[in-house]
């Protein structure tokens, strides 16, 4: 197994990894930021506020992009496993 191979497959995964991370976290940072908004607007510094938002955005996102997320993880570990009689030559 070459090093440019390992290499290769480790970039996707790591690649896949950034992708779904930031499709799952996008969303909260997006309703934390109004959030905060809001709370300096209005002088509120109510902490549950800032959270039960944030949470209820990731969940939101998780349910909604969980289909996609768990195709893109099963088109990756198809390839890895499709890959390893090409890999150890």
């Amino acid at each position: 197994m070459s090093p440019e191979t390992v290499v290769e497959v480790f970039g996707q995964g790591l690649f896949l990894v950034v992708v779904l991370v930031v499709a799952i976290i996008l969303p909260s940072l997006i309703v934390g930021l109004i959030i905060s908004v809001f709370q300096a607007a209005t002088q509120i510094n109510e902490q549950t506020l800032s959270f039960l938002p944030r949470l209820v955005a990731t969940l939101v996102s998780i349910m909604i992009l969980g289909p996609w997320i768990i195709q893109e993880l099963l088109d990756i570990s198809q390839y890895v496993f499709e890959s390893i009689a090409y890999l150890t030559r």
